[in-house]
Formats: C-alpha cells, sequence, structure tokens
C-alpha cells in the first residue's frame, strides 16, 4: 500500500511539475503562473494552507489560501526577510502562527521569495518539502526571467527613443556659425543625460542682420526635445515672416500654451542685432540675463516678460533696445552653468562665470568657452553635472 501511495504521490508531482513547465513554456502572464502554482498545490500537492511573499521593490504576498487571514493584505515581519533555512513557524510569531514551516525559495544566493505552508492535521509529513521548494523555486525564477526580460525591452526600446530623441534635437541646433573676422560665434552644449533640455540658435535675416537665441526648456529627456523642436519650429517660421520681437514673442508663447497646455514652459532670450544701425532688440522672457561687454561698459540684458507657455496672454512685454553697438561681445547661458556645485557644496555663481568672462574678452569666443569650462571642471572636482550646459557667445568687431 505504501509504494502505492509513494508512486500516486510521484505521479501527481510528475503532473504538476509538467503543468508548471507547460505554463512557463507558453510565456503565460506571471499572474497566470501565480494562479496555476496555486491550483497545483492545492490539487496535487496536499498543501492546505499557503502563504507565499515575493521580493520585489518591496515584500509582497502574491499566493494565499486556507488560512483565516488574508496575507495579501498584511506586510512580511522582518524577522524572514533575511531567511537562510527552513525551520517551524513558532507560536509567537504573530499570524504566521497558522503555519508549520517557512521556508526561503533563493537563487544564486539571492532571496527571492518566503513561503509559509501548513499540509493540515491530516497530513503529517506529506508534504514534500524538496519538490515544494523546488517548484516554487521554478515558478519564482520564472517569473524573475521574465522581469528581467521586460525590463532589458524597456531599456532597449528606452535607448531607441533617447536615440531618436538625440537626433531630433542635434538638428535643432545651427549647422554653422560665422568664425568671420568681424563677427564670430562659438556655441558649447553639454547635456546632463544623452537628451538635454537647452537650445540655442542663429538666423541670418540679411547681409547686415541676424538674430540669435538662447532657450531652456522645463523637464529634461524625450518630451523636452520634442517640445523644444516644435519651439525651433515655430521660431524660423516666425522669423520668416516678421523680424519684430514683440509679435514673435507672443506668438511663441501661444504656441507653447497650446501645446503644453499651460504645464511646461520655456526660458527665452532672443536678439536681433543690425550692423547698418548699430543696434541691438531683445526681448528676455525669464532666461538668465546675457552680459552685453562694450569697451569700458557692461550692460545686463534683463528687459522682456515672464517665462513662455506659462501665461495665455502674456502678462507684459518690453522689448529692450542698446543702440551705438559697433564691437562688443555678447554672452548668453543657461542657469546649468551658474548652478554647478564644488564638493564642498558651494555654487559656481554668476559673479565667478562673468569674471572668468571679463578676464578673456579679448580673446576668441572659443578660447572663452574653453576657460569656461576649465575653470568649472576645476571647481566642481568629483561632482557631476545636475543640469544642461549651455553657453552662446557673440563677438562683433575687433
Amino acid at each position: 500500500m505504501e509504494d502505492i501511495n509513494s508512486a500516486v504521490k510521484k505521479d501527481l508531482e510528475l503532473k504538476a511539475l509538467l503543468e508548471i513547465t507547460q505554463a512557463i513554456n507558453n510565456n503565460l502572464s506571471e499572474e497566470s503562473l501565480y494562479k496555476i502554482y496555486r491550483f497545483t498545490l492545492l490539487g496535487n500537492l496536499n498543501i492546505k494552507k499557503l502563504c507565499l511573499y515575493v521580493l520585489g521593490d518591496s515584500w509582497e504576498c502574491k499566493v494565499n489560501f486556507g488560512t483565516k487571514m488574508n496575507f495579501y493584505d498584511h506586510p512580511l515581519s522582518e524577522m524572514y526577510q533575511n531567511l537562510t533555512s527552513s525551520r517551524k513557524v513558532d507560536d509567537c510569531e504573530a499570524h504566521f502562527c497558522e503555519f508549520s514551516d517557512v521556508y526561503p525559495v533563493s537563487h544564486k544566493d539571492r532571496l527571492l521569495a518566503v513561503l509559509f505552508a501548513d499540509g493540515g492535521e491530516d497530513a503529517g509529513e506529506q508534504i514534500d518539502v524538496t519538490f515544494l521548494q523546488a517548484i516554487t523555486n521554478i515558478i519564482i525564477v520564472a517569473i524573475e526571467n521574465k522581469k528581467l526580460a521586460r525590463k532589458q525591452l524597456e531599456q532597449e526600446a528606452m535607448r531607441k527613443e533617447m536615440e531618436i530623441a538625440k537626433q531630433v534635437q542635434n538638428y535643432l541646433f545651427p549647422k554653422y556659425l560665422p568664425k568671420e573676422s568681424n563677427l564670430q560665434l562659438e556655441a558649447s552644449y553639454i547635456p546632463h543625460n544623452k537628451v538635454g533640455g537647452d537650445y540655442y540658435d542663429y538666423i541670418t535675416v540679411d547681409d547686415h542682420r541676424f538674430i540669435l537665441c538662447i532657450a531652456d526648456v522645463s523637464g529634461k529627456g524625450v518630451p523636452a526635445a520634442l517640445l523644444m523642436s516644435n519651439f525651433q519650429a515655430s521660431l524660423r517660421t516666425l522669423v520668416r515672416q516678421s523680424n519684430n520681437l514683440t509679435e514673435i514673442v507672443t506668438e511663441l508663447n501661444y504656441q507653447i500654451n497650446l501645446s503644453g497646455n499651460g504645464e511646461n514652459f520655456i526660458t527665452f532670450f532672443i536678439g536681433l542685432y543690425d550692423a547698418n544701425d548699430q543696434k541691438l532688440s531683445f526681448v528676455n522672457c525669464g532666461h538668465n540675463p546675457p552680459l552685453l561687454m562694450e569697451e569700458g561698459k557692461e550692460t545686463m540684458l534683463e528687459a522682456g516678460t515672464t517665462l513662455l507657455g506659462m501665461f495665455q496672454p502674456l502678462p507684459f512685454i518690453q522689448e529692450g533696445a542698446v543702440e551705438g553697438l559697433k564691437d562688443f561681445l555678447l554672452f548668453c547661458y543657461t542657469d546649468g552653468l551658474t548652478e554647478t556645485f564644488s564638493e564642498a557644496e558651494e555654487e559656481f555663481g554668476q559673479d565667478r562665470l562673468f569674471d572668468i568672462v571679463r578676464n578673456t574678452r579679448k580673446s576668441s569666443p572659443v578660447t572663452i568657452h574653453s576657460k569656461i569650462l576649465e575653470e568649472l571642471d576645476a571647481f566642481r572636482g568629483s561632482q557631476s553635472y545636475h543640469d544642461d550646459l549651455t553657453m552662446l557667445t557673440c563677438k562683433v568687431g575687433d
């Protein structure tokens, strides 16, 4: 009789193993795998009570049956969260005293799950602990592998998405910046991640006028790149239709407010220089004020309006102008520069930045940027950049 019972038991175990294996091979969902595991234990292995906790972002009960308490809503006690070997459940271990035994489920020395089980008063030693642990391990490792595969797919999708966004963003930046004796422009852009939220541009209007601008969009990554792409397309379309900076800024604000639903905004500076009139017109939309340097004179370009995209219509707008400009240097930047921190948590700051510009203003824009980045790297030490960094420098005249 004992041999018959043993044969029946082995047959049930093999049947259970086959069902679990087929479910895994059929690539069923995690929820379906847990259901099959539950029904298999109930129907084939004589398990009367069971509770399975699985480690994900936190410990969570995934399978529970036969108990008075609903363990789905009960956290796993800390005393079991580093379980290394099977043992009996003591009566003093509140709630879990419904079970007779607790088992760790591990893979490569990493605890993946904690299993509480009881065969009931009549079951005695009929629970095959080795097989119970084995079949639980098979299920848990299969689910872990599914999670890993899903994570890898998500990472690959994100990588491709970021690559596309990076390509989109690269199209935003001008392919040509003048390097002539009487007009030199230099731009430096260091994204915090592969895709950033900063933008700069240079647009030739005619043989004696050009527009330059710099912007910083709220948010980062793909959404920021897409918003900035729309912004750039709108800007270039508007510049072909009008050279009135107030009209351009007003329409840009409308477009951003519409596409961003009032939840995204852009800081923006735009300047129009007319070499014939020797005049720089500008509008600053909540951006870090650029530094304009003439011989013996400095001006912070602050006149303008608030952030674009936040209000529709804009609550106010003022177009600034500086006349009599023949020889000058205009330095524009985003706040990633000034908000870089040292190892002592000191901010790089605007004063330190402008001192470097002052000391190198007779040099080329390329040299100015190189010196700033050199000083910035020395200042931050082992600290990483926390934001995108963008500089745009324009030098007109000698």
